[in-house]
């Protein structure tokens, strides 16, 4: 069976990138992206879409009068895909309760830190700020606190004497692209159980 992916984005889309790399190459087999979604017409991650032939959709969150009308209408061009997995690469909004949950220990979001350190925007200056000597970025599960999903895995980086919250971000970029395509890859090659907050990895 084909694993239908929707990704959601609002930026670049990097991490997009190398879901469809890893999906060309072979990396990861029996999946398909379906679709890529984006609440900014001006994404670039549209442009990566269009360029893999890939179908990108835009909303208009400014066409929808609350959070919870333009969930809805993002919830129907899902099922509309017939999507069984939904990446969130790096997209903005805050997702409905009501999504969440219609598509439960199916949505994977990527977090520049090591949570539960550093939730939220800012990830890298935060991590600086603070004086860690490593951080790294986190896979996980979706869930309606933010950034508190179960963890599927995390990559680890040093902090260097020097680094700023730019060159922290640009060598953390790196492991978050190796991060996200193996997770994907364990989710569609059916190795991922979920119990509570432990996520197991099966051989």
């Amino acid at each position: 069976m084909t694993v239908k992916i929707s990704v959601l984005v609002s930026g670049r889309g990097t991490n997009l990138q190398s879901v469809i790399d890893a999906i060309e190459n072979g990396e990861i087999e029996n999946a398909e992206i379906a679709c890529v979604i984006s609440d900014k017409k001006e994404a670039y991650a549209l442009e990566r879409a269009e360029k893999h032939g890939i179908e990108g959709i835009y909303i208009d969150p400014k066409s929808c009068a609350c959070r919870q009308e333009f969930d809805d209408i993002l919830l129907g061009i899902l099922k509309e895909k017939g999507s069984d997995l939904v990446l969130l690469a790096g997209y903005l909004r805050i997702i409905s309760d009501s999504l969440i949950e219609e598509y439960r220990n199916r949505i994977i979001n990527i977090h520049p830190s090591l949570l539960p350190s550093f939730k939220g925007l800012n990830a890298q200056r935060q991590a600086i700020e603070y004086g860690v000597k490593y951080t790294g970025c986190t896979v996980h599960f979706v869930e309606p606190d933010l950034d508190a999903g179960p963890i599927i895995m995390q990559k680890v980086i040093p902090v260097l004497d020097g680094d700023t919250a730019d060159t922290l971000a640009k060598r953390l970029l790196i492991e978050e692209n190796k991060a996200y395509r193996e997770a994907v890859k364990l989710f569609v090659d059916g190795k991922l159980e979920v119990n509570g907050r432990i996520v197991k990895i099966k051989e």
